[in-house]
């Protein structure tokens, strides 16, 4: 990305631009990826750990659809990637929702002749506006899929469990929460990594297994539980599953 759009500082280190830094896309300042090159010195796995997450929304995406669920909302979608929500499900009603106003420009952009996909420009920790708009385009009678990933450990615990909980109470029964969640690998180190993202748009809260497990209360958790992104549902079951702390957790969790 060469030239800022209207409103955009270059120089503030976004976290979307620096995931797109991550899965070696384009869209990315040199800000974000002088952050990310400092946050890989800590942490050296965090492009395998992109990359696994974005893995694991592909087979988490379609277990959601091969289940009858018809209706996602990605939040915190990020910037538009291959091996999108919409791509992944093409029966499905998507709605991609970020804060980011970069975010939405180009999200809008890649989906301008997409049907029965929409990206909505809001700010998921506002839950009660958040829904408001989501209303008119997802039916809450019926299940519906919400993702979260790479997104609650931008919140503080207040508002991370307070937000899950309202989206829980929406929910129609056979509803689903797909999460990924950050662990800290190294507390020796971790404090670095996390004045590099106060200094960006979001700050980091990690938390720990138990805490993750937390935001799945009121849900069924799918085989194989609460795990590594390469351990859950793997493509190849025979394939050596990387257990590097430092990806963190994932899961998928159907409302009871």
């Amino acid at each position: 990305m060469d030239t800022a759009p209207e409103g955009v500082d270059p120089n503030v280190p976004n976290v979307a631009r620096m995931y797109d830094y991550y899965l070696d896309g384009k869209d990315n300042f040199a800000a974000d990826r002088a952050a990310a090159e400092q946050i890989l010195k800590t942490f050296p796995h965090t492009k395998q750990g992109a990359w696994a997450n974005r893995n694991f929304l592909r087979r988490a995406v379609r277990h959601v659809a091969d289940s009858g669920v018809q209706q996602i909302v990605d939040l915190g979608a990020g910037l538009p990637t291959q091996g999108n929500t919409h791509e992944i499900a093409p029966e499905a009603r998507v709605v991609y929702v970020d804060y980011d106003s970069v975010v939405c420009v180009h999200g809008r952009a890649l989906l301008a002749r997409t049907a029965n996909v929409d990206f909505l420009q809001a700010d998921v920790r506002d839950t009660d506006v958040l829904l408001d708009k989501v209303r008119d385009m997802v039916d809450f009678d019926r299940p519906v899929a919400f993702l979260m990933l790479a997104l609650l450990h931008f919140m503080p615990d207040d508002v991370a469990y307070d937000v899950v909980a309202k989206l829980r109470e929406v929910s129609a029964p056979g509803s689903y929460l797909v999460i990924s969640h950050a662990v800290d690998p190294t507390p020796d180190t971790t404090p670095e990594a996390l004045e590099i993202y106060r200094r960006s748009t979001a700050a980091l809260n990690l938390r720990d297994r138990e805490g993750i497990l937390r935001f799945f209360d009121g849900y069924e958790l799918a085989e194989p539980g609460l795990t590594f992104p390469d351990g859950w549902r793997p493509d190849d079951p025979d394939a050596p599953v990387d257990d590097r702390i430092d990806f963190g957790y994932v899961g998928v969790g159907r409302k009871l």
